[in-house]
C-alpha cells in the first residue's frame, strides 16, 4: 500500500507551490500559480496601508457525500432530478458554482475540498465499477475522476463508501485523481504506517508578499472495518478521528501551517448508531472540534444533513471551531470565508464564517456535461434494457408503514437465494426468514415490461447478502428494536402516515421488515413492547427455536446496532450485491408472479385494532 510521491512532487514543482508532508504525497496546489489577480485579490489585500497590519482573506469551498452524482439526473426514474425541496444534485452544477465563487474571490484566493463518499450510490459510478470497470485492462478513468480533475478540486477525503467496491478499485480511482485522498486514521494493518496520505499542504500567494499556508487534514470513518469488513479486514485498520487528529494538528502547525482545516468524513451530532458498542463512531466531528486544539474550521461527511454553520467552542483554547456540511450529492456548496492578520511575523485567523450556495441556483456547466456524455448516454442505455416482466404494479409510496408487496419480493429473493445456498448443509431443514426495508419510497416496478433500471431502484444500496442463524427470543428483541422507528400513537389520536415514522430520527433504512413470520406492532405500546401476536406458520415462535435470517451485511457487520444480528453464527455470505441478485432472479425467471410472494406478514395496530 506504498503511496506514489512522484505524481504530486511533479505538480508541485511545476507551481512551485506545494509542500511535502510526513513523507506521504505533496498536495497540489490552489492554483496558485496561474491564476491572476481579480477583486478577490484586490479586496484581500485591504487594510494594508502605512501603519496598519497586512491583512489577508480567502475561501474554502467544500463539497461530501457526492456519492456518484455527475449530472442533474435521475438513473432510476430515468429523468431529470427532482424533490419534493427542488434540490439539484452533481458536480456540473457544482461546476458553476465553483467558478463563480473563483470570479468573485480570485482564483488564486480559492481551495475545493471534498469530504468522501464519492465513488459510490449511482449506476452511473457502479457501471465503472463492476460493468466496465477502471480496473479492467486499459480500463476507462472513473466519471467522477474526471469530472474532479476538471473543476480543480485540491484534496478529498475518504468516505465509508470508497471501499465498497475493495481496495483495488479505491486504488485505481486515487491513482486516477489529479489530487489527494486523505486519510489520517486510515492505516496499513500490518505496519501501522498510513495507507493514504494523511494530509496536504496548500500555499496561497498573497498580494502582500507573505504566503499564507493551508493544511487540510483528512479523516475518514472507523466504521469502515465493520461495514466492509470482507475487503479491509486484515489489510487495513481505522483508528479514531479525534485520536489521529490530536496526532497531527500539533505536527501540522509545528511544521508551518497558518490555517488547519479538517476534512472529516463523520457527522457533527456526536452521536452514533452503534451506542456504547463502538461509540461515536460516526459522528464525531464536532467531538474533535471540542477536543483537539488548534482547528479552524471542519468540513464534515457522511450524515447527509445540511449545516449551512456550526460553532463549537474548542475546550482547551476557548475558541470556536466553524463546522460546516453541505447537503448531499452535490446539492450545496460550502464555503469557509476566513480571514486573517499578519502580527509578530506571522498570519493570525481573525475570523471564519460559513454559508452554503444550493446548486438548484446554477445552471450545468456545459464543459462538464459535454465531457462526460458519452459516459452518461452509455449507462442510459444500460439501465433501460428490459431484462423481464411483472404481473402486477409495485410501489414503495406506503412501505414505510405497511406491509407492501415491493418489500416482500425483495424478501422473497434473498430467502429464495439463502434456501439454496443452505441446502444439503446442516441449517437446510430450519425456516429461513428475511429481513428488508424501505430504502427508497419512491421505488416502484410496473406491470408489464421491467426494466433493470426499476429493479436496481429497489435495492439503491450496494449491500451484499448474509445468513445468520438467530432464536426466537433474539428474533422477538430484533423486531422490538426496528419497532421503535414508530412515533408513538396513543388509541383514539388521529393517525398521519406523515409523521407517523422516523422516530427519534431513525431513517428508513434502519426500520427492518422481516418475513415468514406474522406480527402485529402495537404503536400505542411503549417502545420495547410493542411486539405482539409473534407467530411462525400460525404458532407462536418458540423463544428456543433456531431461524436462519437472510441479511444485508451493513445489518450483519452491525449497522444499526440491531441486537443479536452482529454476533449471530454466520452460515452462508455472498460477494454479489443484493441488488445484483434481484436483477439476476428477474433475468432468469422472465416474470415477477406477484401473487407468489404478496402477503400480509405484519400490521400496525393499537390495542388489536388495525391502524390501516
Amino acid at each position: 500500500m506504498s503511496i506514489d510521491r512522484r505524481k504530486f512532487l511533479g505538480r508541485t514543482a511545476a507551481t512551485g507551490a506545494g509542500v511535502a508532508l510526513a513523507g506521504a504525497a505533496v498536495a497540489p496546489t490552489a492554483q496558485a500559480a496561474s491564476a491572476t489577480p481579480a477583486t478577490g485579490a484586490r479586496a484581500a489585500a485591504a487594510g494594508q496601508g502605512r501603519g496598519r497590519s497586512p491583512r489577508y482573506s480567502f475561501t474554502v469551498m467544500g463539497t461530501t457525500d457526492l456519492h456518484g452524482h455527475v449530472f442533474n439526473w435521475d438513473y432510476f426514474t430515468d429523468r431529470e432530478f427532482d424533490d419534493k425541496a427542488h434540490n439539484d444534485v452533481g458536480l456540473a452544477k457544482i461546476s458553476t458554482l465553483v467558478e463563480q465563487v473563483r470570479a468573485e474571490k480570485g482564483r488564486r484566493n480559492t481551495l475545493l475540498i471534498d469530504a468522501g463518499d464519492t465513488i459510490q450510490g449511482t449506476q452511473l459510478s457502479y457501471y465503472y465499477a463492476k460493468v466496465d470497470p477502471i480496473t479492467g485492462a486499459n480500463g476507462p478513468v472513473h466519471p467522477m475522476a474526471q469530472a474532479m480533475n476538471a473543476i480543480g478540486y485540491d484534496a478529498a477525503a475518504l468516505g465509508n463508501h470508497e471501499f465498497n467496491y475493495g481496495i483495488p478499485v479505491l486504488r485505481k480511482f486515487e491513482e486516477q485523481c489529479d489530487f489527494p485522498l486523505l486519510g489520517a486514521n486510515a492505516l496499513d494493518a500490518k505496519t501501522l504506517r498510513p495507507a493514504f496520505p494523511p494530509y496536504s499542504m496548500h500555499r496561497l500567494r498573497t498580494p502582500c508578499g507573505r504566503d499564507v499556508r493551508v493544511a487540510v487534514l483528512g479523516l475518514t470513518n472507523p466504521g469502515i472495518a465493520i461495514w466492509d469488513r470482507a475487503h479491509v479486514q486484515g489489510k487495513m485498520t481505522f483508528p479514531g478521528l479525534e485520536e489521529q487528529a490530536a496526532k497531527y494538528v500539533p505536527k501540522l502547525r509545528s511544521m508551518g501551517a497558518d490555517v488547519v482545516i479538517v476534512s472529516a468524513h463523520s457527522g457533527s451530532s456526536g452521536t452514533s448508531s452503534y451506542g456504547d458498542q463502538l461509540p461515536h463512531i460516526e459522528n464525531a466531528a464536532a467531538l474533535v472540534a471540542e477536543q483537539v486544539p488548534g482547528i479552524d474550521a471542519i468540513l464534515v461527511g457522511h450524515a447527509h444533513t445540511e449545516i449551512p454553520e456550526y460553532r463549537v467552542k474548542n475546550t482547551q483554547t476557548g475558541r470556536d471551531v466553524v463546522l460546516s456540511e453541505p447537503l448531499k450529492w452535490g446539492q450545496r456548496l460550502t464555503l469557509f470565508d476566513i480571514a486573517l492578520v499578519w502580527q509578530r511575523g506571522r498570519w493570525t485567523v481573525e475570523s471564519v464564517a460559513a454559508k452554503v450556495l444550493n446548486s438548484n441556483t446554477a445552471p450545468e456547466d456545459p464543459r462538464i456535461t459535454r465531457l462526460l456524455d458519452d459516459e452518461h448516454r452509455k449507462v442510459v442505455a444500460y439501465v433501460n434494457q428490459v431484462i423481464g416482466t411483472s404481473t402486477a404494479a409495485m410501489s414503495a409510496a406506503e412501505a414505510a408503514y405497511k406491509d407492501t408487496p415491493v418489500i416482500d419480493f425483495i424478501n422473497h429473493v434473498q430467502a429464495e437465494t439463502v434456501r439454496e445456498a443452505l441446502a444439503g448443509t446442516e441449517y437446510a431443514g430450519l425456516p429461513v426468514l428475511s429481513q428488508a426495508s424501505c430504502f427508497s419510497r419512491t421505488a416502484a416496478i410496473p406491470a408489464g415490461k421491467v426494466t433493470l433500471r426499476e429493479v436496481a431502484g429497489l435495492y439503491p444500496f450496494e449491500n451484499t447478502l448474509e445468513a445468520r442463524l438467530l432464536t426466537g427470543a433474539q428474533l422477538k428483541e430484533y423486531l422490538e428494536f426496528s419497532a421503535r422507528y414508530f412515533v408513538r400513537t396513543p388509541v383514539g389520536a388521529p393517525v398521519d402516515p406523515a409523521k407517523l415514522t422516523n422516530a427519534e430520527g431513525i431513517p428508513d433504512y434502519n426500520y427492518d421488515v422481516v418475513s415468514g413470520l406474522s406480527y402485529e406492532i402495537d404503536i400505542a405500546a411503549e417502545p420495547g413492547a410493542r411486539i405482539v401476536k409473534l407467530t411462525h406458520g400460525d404458532k407462536p415462535v418458540d423463544p428456543a427455536a433456531r431461524f436462519v435470517l437472510a441479511v444485508n451485511n451493513y445489518r450483519a457487520s452491525g449497522g444499526g446496532n440491531f441486537p443479536h444480528i452482529a454476533a449471530a453464527k454466520r452460515l452462508w455470505a455472498n460477494s454479489d450485491e443484493v441488488r445484483n441478485t434481484i436483477i439476476g432472479w428477474v433475468k432468469k425467471t422472465g416474470s415477477i408472479d406477484v401473487a407468489r410472494f404478496a402477503a400480509t406478514d405484519w400490521r400496525l395496530t393499537r390495542a388489536g385494532v388495525p391502524v390501516f
